[in-house]
């Protein structure tokens, strides 16, 4: 077992060079200035609650790393289950909710590579899970087992296109050689992905079994059913937070290939700590402290995504 929580795909500063970095601040703010400008026309009120519930599981789930061959471990991504559910544009602003949350709060990625966290983890996740699942589901019919294999397969290529694109990152930043760099990280997110497509389809499959109506609309009930389902689904978030410290104690796949190709030391410090490593300061038990972290993260996010919606949703929408 492992009490710390691992950094799957997020890089941290060190790996990337400035340029390389810049570029991906760069890249970053324009793809989210667009889900911005465009889930503003395609989001309702009955959206706003959802896109926190999304945000607050994905934070939770991405605290628990499961192990795979080879010695290492991942975890979900959850770019292509806020896709599938949410659109991609809006999956853009839940993703950017919780990559900021990782790295500002529990220093989970570099600050000045940020922007390419949240392009590799949020943007390319989102975007890559639901053309697949899109084309898909238009390939084998749109009944609910096509849905399933649709969402199986949009997320395990989601995961590989993030892991793919952040070998050609190192690769320009001569961190990694892309010969080198290319296999290692796609051989080792092939793995780790098909995790990713188990928990998405799983998660897809309960919601088609529960609240449909979340995946024809990406809404919830209204009223006290809406309320009911808010509740419960935040619950399931927290329980998924609490299990954080049975994450597994293996090296996440970045980790794992940065060292194997010997660049594992150019990882900086972050330049300040806050809740490092997903742990309280002043709480010594190691289980308790990273269960506490975790818990005030996934509210946090919760927070932070369902703030993102109200003020993202069109004004005359609300209260419809």
């Amino acid at each position: 077992m492992m009490w710390l929580a691992p950094h799957a795909l997020h890089v941290p500063d060190g790996f990337l060079s400035t340029a390389v970095s810049v570029v991906g601040w760069v890249l970053a703010l324009i793809a989210i200035g667009i889900a911005v400008r465009l889930t503003r026309y395609q989001l309702g009120e009955r959206q706003i609650p959802l896109m926190g519930l999304l945000a607050a599981f994905i934070f939770a789930a991405q605290a628990i790393n499961f192990p795979v061959a080879a010695g290492t471990s991942g975890h979900l991504l959850g770019g292509a289950l806020a896709a599938i559910v949410m659109g991609p544009w809006a999956a853009t602003l839940i993703m950017t909710a919780v990559i900021v949350t990782q790295g500002l709060l529990f220093q989970d990625g570099g600050l000045l590579v940020m922007g390419w966290n949240i392009l590799n983890m949020g943007v390319f996740t989102a975007f890559t899970g639901y053309a697949v699942y899109v084309l898909v589901r238009r390939l084998v019919g749109e009944g609910r087992r096509s849905r399933l294999a649709a969402a199986f397969v949009g997320a395990w290529l989601s995961v590989e296109v993030g892991a793919i694109a952040t070998a050609f990152e190192l690769a320009a930043s001569g961190t990694s050689p892309l010969y080198l760099g290319l296999p290692a990280m796609a051989s080792v997110h092939a793995l780790i992905g098909l995790g990713e497509a188990i928990i998405t389809a799983g998660a897809i499959a309960l919601l088609q079994a529960s609240r449909p109506q979340v995946l024809e609309a990406g809404e919830t009930a209204p009223g006290r059913k809406g309320a009911s389902f808010m509740m419960i689904g935040l619950m399931v978030a927290l329980v998924v937070a609490i299990f954080s410290p049975l994450a597994s104690q293996n090296p996440d796949g970045l980790e794992f290939v940065a060292e194997r190709e010997g660049f594992l030391d150019r990882s900086l410090e972050p330049l300040f700590e806050l809740l490092p490593d997903y742990s309280i300061p002043f709480v010594p038990n190691e289980v308790a402290t990273t269960i506490l972290a975790v818990v005030i993260g996934t509210l946090i996010v919760f927070g932070i995504a369902w703030a993102i919606g109200r003020t993202t949703v069109r004004k005359e929408t609300i209260g419809e």
